[in-house]
């Protein structure tokens, strides 16, 4: 079976992240009047993810007044492109001097995110970040704690929860288009950083978009391996895009929901070929869905068809506009509307936190060779104890 790839123009998708009027009828304005934002990165550091440095451009009532990066040219070509007004090396500085009320939290590398989070949110601000969340459940624990303590707001990036394609088909299922879900079916990207490094990397967005649709998760077991062996905390390496401990370049891990879904995740190389796009594949009683994950996942549906003695032709086509109309949601401006109106914006550091933890059970399981129940008792990371 094969399903047409369609062209993402990112520049779009982009600009539609850092200012777009929302299509759920927010103003880009909205909980943001009055309100000081920075920028919070690192070149060459995991820079700012997907444009994650001109969120709060073109937004009305909304002032930029700082950048950081301890990288000069960069920090100045950050400046330059975020319309930040003053820009230091340390952002603890800025923290300090500026004292804004919104910050985002812009570098892929997530093993800074704690620390830098945590100092956001003592300097009384609320924050945007980049996802992985963080590298482990107890360090996602303390900043929401530290977060509702002080009435702030997190938000994170997984913004593929709030597209147009992700919500729309949403309303498919909860009309029965589909049938009854039964079962989730996800697949990484194996390219280079198939196995563990995928896990987290895009596993995460992949996590999230499974408790989109069945709920959280009951338990995991899982298979890890290194090559043709099982693997063991002493695999564990450090990857460009620093994420915290990964291992393996085979990954299957299986999720159990209520009401009796079944979710899975694979990532290896050898699946390239035959799985071809990263994805959610959507299984339920009466037909398929597929979300092509990107910056601007498209999604696709596939009817039931019976096997004939010549065979079986499965026709995937895209999900029927009716459902995209009106779909769509700007993720920045839910949080900064979240803000004003006291509630958790959809892309929540909750939301956030469950994909970490969805992803460190599949290691948690893999060396225990068990399964493992959530929430995990365990909150530290399986490859780096203590």
């Amino acid at each position: 079976m094969k399903i047409a790839a369609r062209a993402v123009d990112r520049r779009q998708v982009l600009r539609w992240l850092g200012s777009a009027a929302a299509t759920s009828g927010l103003t880009r304005a909205e909980g943001a009047a009055g309100m000081k934002a920075a920028v919070i990165g690192h070149t060459g550091g995991g820079d700012y993810g997907h444009g994650l440095d001109q969120i709060f451009k073109d937004r009305a009532g909304l002032e930029v007044v700082a950048v950081a990066d301890p990288d000069e040219a960069g920090r100045r070509k950050a400046q330059e492109r975020s319309g930040a007004a003053r820009s230091y090396a340390d952002y603890r500085e800025l923290l300090g001097r500026e004292k804004p009320q919104l910050v985002s939290v812009a570098m892929r590398h997530s093993v800074p995110h704690h620390e830098i989070i945590l100092a956001a949110l003592h300097a009384g601000a609320h924050v945007y970040v980049e996802k992985p969340f963080s590298v482990t459940p107890a360090e996602s624990d303390e900043l929401l704690a530290e977060a509702k303590k002080r009435g702030l707001k997190i938000a994170v990036a997984h913004t593929m929860r709030v597209t147009p394609g992700v919500r729309g088909l949403g309303k498919l299922l909860g009309e029965g288009g589909l049938g009854e879900l039964v079962e989730l079916r996800a697949f990484g990207k194996q390219d280079a950083r198939a196995g563990g490094e995928d896990l987290m990397v895009l596993g995460s967005h992949l996590m999230d978009l499974m408790r989109v649709f069945a709920g959280d998760p009951l338990w995991c077991t899982a298979r890890v391996r290194q090559g043709d062996r099982e693997i063991t905390a002493a695999d564990a390496r450090t990857v460009r895009d620093n994420v915290g401990p990964v291992a393996g370049n085979h990954v299957f891990a299986q999720y159990a929901f209520a009401r009796g879904v079944q979710g899975s995740f694979a990532s290896s190389a050898r699946l390239k070929e035959t799985v071809g796009h990263w994805g959610l594949e959507v299984w339920g009683s009466k037909g398929v869905a597929r979300i092509n994950c990107d910056l601007e996942p498209h999604v696709f549906v596939r009817s039931a068809g019976a096997w004939k003695p010549e065979g079986r032709t499965d026709e995937w086509k895209p999900l029927n506009a009716k459902y995209l109309d009106g779909s769509g949601l700007d993720p920045v401006g839910d949080w900064l509307a979240a803000i004003k109106e006291n509630r958790a914006p959809a892309c929540s550091g909750e939301n956030g936190a469950w994909a970490v933890e969805m992803v460190l059970a599949a290691y948690h399981a893999a060396l225990t060779g068990g399964r493992v129940a959530f929430p995990l008792t365990n909150r530290k990371h399986p490859l780096a104890q203590v």
